[in-house]
């Protein structure tokens, strides 16, 4: 008896324990994101403007390649091999359709102080020439890219780690306006690298502490030395791609495909260097000898991952930073979601797997993602046919590009960029909307231009800590007298069927980037709340609250939930005294439930608002308001939905 009970508990053990093969589907599908879109994939719609997309892709991943290969301090070459790679991996374990990932300018900028510190440019002379080990490259070139595919080996370790111990969650300390202000600052200090390349100079590897400041000091002391030929062509360059860019941009609807001016140039300027001979007439510098074919597989030198830990730190969080705020970017464009712990996964793959080709650190690039939305992209197989035409240039078209000049590669790099730079334009909206998120924007680009990107990030993720703690002991919750009040004047002013059309939703909380997601949950359920939560539930359910918003539809936890309202117009009305201040994040989230609450059919008020809010949120969502939204009371806004439902009911008489 003893022994058949034994075995009725390990057989219940068993099956508690055993996987079924639906969790296990479940979870291959959670950690490769490819196996749910892909059989879904369609080829009539899809493949069309994937192709087109990948294609003008190709382009951008090819010159940006050589360019931020360059950026990286190490042969153009590598930079190819950046942009095979990483979006291979990132389009199986990736989560943004419309999310492009390569080399990049931020992650170029920070390996390149690894590369220049452990390996610079005065020690060239002191490494054997040997030109036989891997493609015909020199010792000093492979020395070189070994840092950083270190680098990058590392960096992407540290993603892993950050993706086993769930710390994307941690995302939600960084605020736009801080990784605005540290992509700005970094775009800058890019553009500063490649000053020595726009004017001719030969000039050392400046970094460090106020390193910005000192390569133009150096800039200034040294303007005689400045190579016309080089400053013509940059300026040429420049204006040629600024102006092409922005016809294609304001034509890009009448024309089908755009014009890959980034191309055009670097085939035009090679042909042109190539003619006049101008590396040897004028001494203008060129990208020099590209071998054909792909290296073998090496590991990348493990005994200098303690000499790179700051950089590989640095691309860890600046690279995961940047290509998340991307990733979300196309999420919340297209309408699909995306997990912030699977992205430091697919991006922690992307950057120690490809480090065994002698790949450098890779992100998501603002430039090439904008370029998949203008294209028409639908899902990551743009990305992967880019990989193809990648592949085809790697064997066949690149030591064609023996002639290219420098200067031209930078000027494409500093284009590039625009889209960075110009987020200058933001701090009007955060002045207009929040003048402490505005302080927090200035004081982490300034940081960011005087120390470095990681260190600008840093320091804006903790000013915004400080400040919202700061400002949250200053929180208001409306009183349970309020509550009934509010609830006691919908059941006297509003008849019945009203009622149960109308949510009364109070804000108890100060609305900020902590909580900015959980309002917009917290809202969702409420407004969506189907028939389940009419079953009967127990006491610990029954009076369970959200922490952020309080339902006072039916003004206690013990009464059932009103009926859902997705077939039948809604109203909810927001009660906003309790919301003692915001910052943009919280705007940005009350503009956006408007407008998704507007999509569903249902009506929105908001009640009690400050003037800043109302200020602010017209700022933002630059409101063409058909409807009014904002009111003096909740007694207002019921009679104005009121109102409305009369009007509505007499016209539907007036029609029959």
């Amino acid at each position: 008896m003893t022994g058949a009970k034994r075995n009725k508990k390990s057989m219940r053990w068993s099956r508690m324990h055993t996987p079924h093969c639906e969790d296990i589907k479940q979870w291959c599908k959670r950690r490769l994101p490819i196996l749910d879109w892909a059989p879904q994939y369609s080829l009539k719609e899809n493949l069309l403007p994937d192709t087109v997309s990948g294609i003008m892709l190709a382009v951008q991943q090819v010159t940006q390649g050589l360019a931020f290969a360059v950026l990286s301090s190490v042969h153009p070459v590598f930079g190819l091999y950046g942009s095979l790679f990483p979006p291979i991996i990132y389009a199986i374990f990736g989560m943004g359709r419309h999310v492009a990932t390569g080399t990049s300018a931020l992650t170029s900028l920070i390996s390149a102080n690894a590369v220049e510190r452990l390996v610079p440019q005065s020690s060239r002379n002191l490494t054997t020439q040997s030109n036989s080990s891997v493609l015909g490259f020199s010792d000093f070139e492979l020395q070189r890219i070994g840092v950083a595919a270190a680098v990058s080996f590392l960096g992407g370790v540290i993603q892993v780690a950050m993706f086993v111990l769930q710390l994307g969650s941690a995302t939600l300390l960084l605020t736009e306006p801080v990784i605005s202000a540290m992509t700005t600052g970094a775009a800058t200090h890019v553009v500063t690298s490649q000053i020595k390349y726009l004017l001719g100079i030969k000039m050392p590897y400046i970094s460090g502490p106020l390193g910005f400041f000192y390569i133009y000091a150096y800039v200034f002391e040294n303007i005689k030395s400045v190579q016309l030929e080089a400053l013509l062509l940059s300026l040429l360059s420049i204006a040629v791609l600024v102006l092409v860019k922005e016809l294609n941009e304001q034509f890009k609807r009448k024309i089908k495909v755009v014009l890959p001016i980034d191309l055009v140039l670097i085939i035009a300027a090679s042909f042109a260097c190539y003619c006049t001979n101008m590396e040897n007439t004028y001494g203008l510098e060129v990208v020099g000898h590209i071998p054909k074919g792909i290296p073998p597989p090496q590991v990348p030198p493990l005994n200098i991952l303690s000499a790179v830990l700051t950089e590989a730190f640095g691309v860890a969080l600046v690279g995961y930073v940047a290509s998340l705020a991307l990733a979300q970017g196309s999420a919340k464009k297209f309408k699909y979601s995306v997990d912030d712990n699977q992205e430091f996964l697919a991006h922690g793959l992307s950057n120690a797997i490809p480090s065994f080709f002698f790949c450098i650190p890779n992100a998501a690039a603002l430039g090439r993602t904008a370029g998949l939305y203008s294209t028409g992209a639908k899902t990551q197989v743009a990305c992967l046919i880019s990989c193809i035409f990648v592949l085809i240039v790697i064997y066949t078209i690149g030591p064609l590009l023996y002639w290219l000049p420098m200067c031209v590669l930078a000027s494409i790099i500093v284009v590039g960029l625009k889209g960075m730079l110009i987020q200058f334009r933001d701090l009007k909206k955060y002045w207009n909307v929040d003048k402490i998120d505005w302080g927090i924007w200035i004081s982490t680009y300034i940081f960011t231009i005087c120390f470095a990107a990681n260190v600008g990030l840093l320091f804006g993720v903790v000013c915004t800590i400080a400040i919202v703690i700061g400002r949250f002991p200053r929180a208001k919750t409306l009183s349970m007298k309020a509550m009934k009040d509010m609830e006691f004047k919908v059941k006297t002013e509003m008849d019945d069927e009203t009622l149960q059309q109308v949510k009364i939703i109070s804000i108890n909380n100060p609305l900020v980037f902590l909580n900015a997601k959980k309002f917009n949950s917290d809202l969702m359920n409420i407004i969506q709340k189907d028939s389940d939560s009419n079953q009967p539930l127990d006491d610990a359910s029954k009076c369970e609250q959200n922490t952020l918003l309080n339902s006072l539809s039916n003004g206690n936890c013990n009464e059932e939930a009103s009926p859902p309202c997705l077939h039948e117009k809604c109203s909810v009305i927001l009660d906003c005294s309790g919301l003692t201040f915001f910052d943009y994040s919280g705007v940005s989230m009350l503009v956006e439930v408007y407008m998704d609450c507007k999509s569903r059919n249902v009506e929105v008020s908001l009640v009690n608002c400050t003037a800043s809010l109302i200020k602010a949120m017209t700022y933002y969502g630059n409101l063409d308001l058909e409807k009014p939204l904002f009111f003096e009371s909740i007694s207002a806004a019921l009679s104005n939905i009121h109102s409305s439902k009369n009007l509505s009911k007499l016209n539907d008489h007036s029609e029959v």
